[in-house]
């Protein structure tokens, strides 16, 4: 079983004790989080309208954060002496995935 979830703007592909890196959640180490799931593939049943959706939970523990590699730039304009120089560094909250449920058929 697997599910697609929206995470920061980006979709990941998860399943159950999978470690994903997401963009930072105002959550401490330790909390559950969860995702809204879009889609979710349990062997041939595939579950992806909306209303069955609503009932669907994939949750994860947060185990820690990280940072992503320095990106560095760097921009002039020519003849006028106009430099600079900038970096950017993303930090990341790990979580591992620990449910994914979706409500039995009635």
């Amino acid at each position: 079983m697997y599910a697609v979830i929206s995470a920061g703007g980006k979709q990941e592909r998860v399943e159950v004790g999978q470690r994903i890196e997401v963009e930072l959640l105002a959550a401490a180490t330790g909390e559950e989080v969860s995702f809204p799931a879009i889609l979710i593939v349990d062997g041939a049943d595939v579950v992806s309208a909306p209303a069955a959706l609503g009932d669907a939970a994939v949750t994860g523990k947060v185990v820690g954060e990280s940072k992503g590699p320095k990106i560095t730039g760097f921009t002039y304009k020519a003849k006028a002496r106009g430099r600079r120089r900038y970096g950017h560094r993303q930090h990341y909250s790990t979580v591992e995935i620990t449910k994914i449920a979706v409500k039995a058929k009635a």
